[in-house]
């Protein structure tokens, strides 16, 4: 038993915010004096938890009839990421959701992405439809050139397998910015 507000002053003040200490690495977190591993696995938790709650909404209803909760989700799930992570939302004909697999992590500015794996795990799902999302960990969604390409070539080997990529939204610190809304695809 101590007083925890000096270990929560630690944590705002070296993240920010309460949602990215939530988010923050095991590693990170154990710099700050006075967390235990127990503290430590209970944030993890709450974030699981955060996590879970904005997944449910998505879980076997029309993604696209609540974009908004797409967007939270999202947000909640990757917004804060210390690395770049390449997550691919496979649809059915109806729009609901298939799967939710993050396929490829990088760097804090870099992800490779290899189409012809982004095609081959729809086909296994007998996914009809695809939103590819990444995040930005410098926090700006700006489209980067290798990601216009990068998607452009997904949307021209999916059409004519049937496969329609819905959007491709990049995950900022506090926006995100989708494909479609710039007409990038």
């Amino acid at each position: 038993r101590q007083d925890t507000k000096p270990i929560a002053k630690a944590l705002l003040q070296r993240f920010g915010s309460f949602p990215a200490a939530l988010a923050a690495p095991r590693e990170r977190l154990k710099e700050i004096p006075g967390l235990s591993d127990i503290s430590i696995d209970a944030l993890q938790a709450v974030h699981a938890s955060v996590i879970r709650f904005h997944k449910a909404g998505l879980e076997k209803r029309q993604v696209l009839d609540s974009w908004q909760k797409v967007m939270d989700y999202l947000q909640v799930s990757m917004g804060l990421a210390p690395v770049e992570q390449f997550r691919i939302l496979f649809l059915d004909k109806k729009n609901a959701l298939i799967a939710d697999e993050v396929q490829q992590t990088g760097t804090v500015d870099h992800t490779p992405v290899y189409p012809r794996e982004v095609i081959r795990r729809a086909l296994e799902l007998s996914a009809t439809a695809l939103i590819l999302v990444h995040n930005h960990p410098s926090g700006d969604p700006t489209p980067s050139r290798a990601d216009i390409q990068m998607t452009k070539k997904i949307v021209d080997i999916a059409g004519p397998l049937g496969i329609e990529v819905h959007d491709h939204i990049i995950v900022g610190l506090r926006t995100n910015v989708s494909f479609r809304s710039l007409q990038l695809i």
